[in-house]
């Protein structure tokens, strides 16, 4: 089925959601979409995804916004900056040219200005995207619920209207023969013009029909999968696989009664 649901937590003034979306397949394809610095975290989602998710086309997408305060610090490589304002000044005095170099133009040089961050507590930013993940799988969880119980309800509801059917054959298998009876009475009577027909061959050719169209197995069939389905949908849990199969054995059933 499908589904969807979305989770947030709060990591050191930055906030962390994770929405997870699924559409209907026959196996469990999980895939992760995360900044690249927290791929660190996939393994461990996708654990967790496979605790709660059985089947579907699941994509988790975690998105973290703000910026860390603390633990940032910017410093001048002097050796490069040297080089640079040497390298420099040698093109002054071999070109002559005049004027010195400004802040602005040496500052932007590559590797001039280094930023450094603290390392990050890996352990702790696993758990708080795990801690959203698990309150947006909770979402998710709930919203395919509310789809199933739909689902169940509908399934039930076309049931009932098989086990009416079924009654309705019940019924009128009995009467089916009685009336080939009486065609085939009829007929051999105008075939024989009148003639007294033996009631022995009647008897014989009504009971050859009646076997070869008695259904009483196949309404006993369906009836016992009409439990088997209700007792499925009471129990709850991934029934896809065994309602496919079960649907499968209605159809077997009401094409022989066909």
């Amino acid at each position: 089925m499908t589904g969807y649901g979305r989770g947030e937590a709060a990591l050191d003034g930055r906030s962390v959601t994770v929405e997870v979306r699924s559409v209907n397949n026959r196996y469990l394809d999980c895939s992760v979409k995360m900044p690249r610095a927290y791929i660190f975290a996939e393994e461990r989602l996708k654990k967790r995804v496979q605790q709660s998710i059985s089947r579907g086309k699941v994509d988790v997408f975690v998105t973290l916004e703000g910026q860390e305060e603390e633990g940032v610090t910017v410093q001048v490589n002097r050796p490069v900056a040297e080089g640079y304002l040497a390298a420099l000044r040698e093109l002054k005095d071999t070109y002559g040219l005049w004027g010195m170099p400004e802040l602005s133009l040496l500052s932007r040089f590559p590797d001039v200005l280094t930023v450094e961050k603290a390392p990050e507590d890996v352990e702790a930013v696993a758990e708080a995207i795990c801690g959203a993940l698990d309150a947006a799988l909770t979402d998710f969880t709930a919203m395919r619920e509310q789809e199933g119980a739909r689902l169940a309800a509908d399934i039930l509801s076309r049931g009932e209207r098989i086990e009416a059917l079924v009654g309705l054959v019940e019924e009128q298998s009995p009467r089916t023969v009685a009336e080939y009876r009486a065609r085939l009475e009829e007929k051999m009577r105008e075939v024989l013009e009148g003639a007294q027909v033996e009631e022995s061959r009647i008897l014989t050719e009504a009971a050859i029909f009646a076997d070869k169209v008695a259904v009483d197995e196949e309404t006993v069939r369906l009836r016992s999968h009409l439990a088997q389905l209700r007792a499925m949908l009471e129990q709850g849990g991934p029934t896809g696989r065994k309602l496919d199969f079960l649907i499968q054995e209605f159809n077997r059933e009401a094409n022989t009664i066909g």
